[in-house]
């Protein structure tokens, strides 16, 4: 039922998009458009060209980073840990960052990015296995080390910059924005998040099993290492590829599970689901902010962390005043 509400309110929510932004689309437009064909010419293109690919794509972006963060949580045990903590973010953006100043873009930068992004997961498995362990403070400990790293490189990208015309365009897609969305992107992230995510929702019943110590689940016969690599990977997979179509984007990963966690309860059985559906409400509604408050778009790292951080402390608040009342 939840899951079916949530859907609803998207379906709202992506009709106002259509309609919403520079140029106005009516409603009655966008149904003749959609349903007979006709309509404004300027107004078609408009819809089918620019904001249904950008509505499509923020919404998968936003359900891909939700339902990684609430993975990573679960992995960690740890309610505070988001898609950043395992350094795939920063390095995807570190590859992004190169491919600009390399004067490379369209889908070599998506490729750069997924492809640091990956080159993360793997040093994060070498500098675990170089501790002799591959537990949860091992990797903690790793993700930290990666995200200093690839940090600095990205630093250095923007250093060695022209400051006139590569560096603007490094910053501005560091930041984050769907203003190059295209059917291109969304079809990248319908192949590598829409199964990634499905894969982590078909496993949602072994999340709950995460709780235990490690000891615990292996007299249950869960395979932990397995389990948690597989996890790993595929929430890789889908920070990587949401950092290579639309830059950096934070908070999402943290605030949409707790929000959900609040509202559908701790079962991932129930919650998996509804964090992908929360986490594409939350993107597109940060989307259409950023379209609509002013002439010129405000990047999306930024309206996320202005509007993401005070939910998190109200959330956070909220949930103190639940674990003292149980």
């Amino acid at each position: 039922m939840l899951n079916l509400i949530l859907l609803l309110f998207w379906v709202v929510l992506a009709l106002i998009s259509l309609a919403s932004g520079q140029f106005h689309i009516p409603l009655e437009e966008i149904f003749k458009i959609l349903f007979s064909g006709g309509g404004d010419e300027a107004a078609k293109s408009v819809m089918m060209d620019v904001r249904i690919p950008r509505i499509l794509l923020s919404s998968l972006c936003g359900g891909a980073l939700a339902i990684a963060g609430l993975s990573l949580q679960a992995v960690f045990k740890n309610p505070l840990v988001g898609p950043h903590i395992v350094g795939v973010s920063t390095a995807a953006a570190f590859g992004g960052a190169l491919c600009i100043l390399l004067g490379l873009s369209g889908l070599w930068l998506a490729g750069f990015a997924f492809c640091f992004g990956l080159a993360a997961l793997f040093l994060l498995y070498l500098l675990a296995k170089f501790v002799a362990r591959a537990d949860i403070f091992s990797l903690i400990l790793a993700g930290i080390v990666i995200n200093g790293v690839f940090a600095a490189l990205t630093s250095l990208v923007q250093y060695l910059a022209d400051d006139e015309e590569v560096l603007p365009n490094i910053v501005f897609w560091l930041l984050g924005s769907f203003v190059s969305a295209g059917y291109d992107k969304v079809i990248l992230m319908c192949a590598i998040a829409l199964p990634a995510s499905a894969v982590l929702i078909a496993l949602r019943w072994r999340f709950n099993l995460l709780s235990l110590n490690d000891d615990d689940l292996r007299v249950l016969g869960v395979d932990v290492k397995f389990l948690r690599c597989t996890i790993l990977a595929l929430c890789t997979a889908l920070i990587a590829v949401q950092v290579s179509v639309s830059g950096n984007i934070g908070w999402v990963g943290l605030v949409v599970p707790h929000a959900t966690r609040l509202i559908a309860g701790s079962d991932h059985v129930k919650l998996m689901p509804a964090c992908f559906i929360a986490g594409a409400i939350f993107m597109l509604a940060i989307d259409d902010l950023s379209r609509s408050l002013s002439s010129a778009e405000i990047p999306l790292g930024i309206l996320s962390a202005l509007i993401g951080s005070p939910i998190f402390a109200l959330l956070l608040k909220r949930s103190a005043k639940n674990a003292k009342s149980n």
